[in-house]
């Protein structure tokens, strides 16, 4: 399996903060850190406010994004797993919202790297009917397409996935946002995937293009053939 993850995508046009952002796209895990421990007291002071523990289930999936990219699998399933039971939490208060489900899709997806077989068997159902709620709460969502396809990305064909199936959902994505630097980086990944090199490479520079800070993104763009 490619090391690239059930990506914690930033959140809506962007609900993440300017910091986490930053810290995500540099792989900077000590400001992560530091940034999950500050959410995670504003959660504890405000156990009620929905926003409070999505914030802090963002920036979990966020730590656990960057921790299987330098390949730290431990962290990765500890962080998403933490953030799977926040989200939880944010849907029970708010149930209507599309993004904390999103979100806590996106979460049960990232735990399935570090434990391919049991994640899948445990988080890979939530993963995709969470997300499917997203998309049916908000079908003009381009996070919760690009959530969806990478999680197709990861889904083997014969259980309904594969890398063509998530080219659709990444095409639709960028449809709804074509400024999406993570949707280009995502469909260049899976059209990498299907042998495709020269349209992976163009999608994976245009992400970096959008996205200069992207760390992980250059790297995908260095290994891609042009041709």
């Amino acid at each position: 399996m490619c090391r690239c993850l059930l990506l914690a995508l930033s959140a809506v046009l962007s609900a993440a903060s300017p910091e986490l952002e930053l810290a995500r796209d540099k792989e900077d895990r000590a400001a992560l850190e530091k940034l999950v421990n500050e959410f995670q007291t504003k959660a504890g002071q405000h156990p009620n406010d929905p926003n409070a523990l999505y914030q802090l289930a963002l920036a979990l999936s966020y730590q656990a994004e960057v921790a299987t990219e330098v390949k730290d699998k431990g962290q990765a399933q500890r962080a998403a797993e933490a953030g799977v039971k926040t989200a939880e939490k944010a849907i029970q208060l708010n149930p209507g919202n599309a993004e904390y489900h999103r979100i806590h899709g996106t979460l049960c997806g990232q735990v399935i790297p570090a434990n391919p077989l049991l994640g899948a068997m445990r988080y890979g159902k939530c993963a995709k009917e969470s997300i499917d709620k997203a998309i049916a709460i908000d079908p003009k969502s381009p996070l919760a397409h690009l959530s969806r396809g990478i999680g197709n990305y990861y889904l083997p064909a014969q259980f309904g996935g594969g890398p063509e199936l998530a080219v659709k959902d990444f095409d639709e994505a960028i449809r709804l946002d074509p400024k999406s630097a993570d949707a280009h980086l995502w469909r260049g990944i899976a059209l990498r995937k299907l042998n495709r090199n020269a349209e992976a490479h163009q999608e994976l520079a245009k992400s970096v293009q959008l996205n200069p800070q992207r760390i992980w993104a250059k790297q995908q763009l260095d290994k891609t053939p042009a041709k």
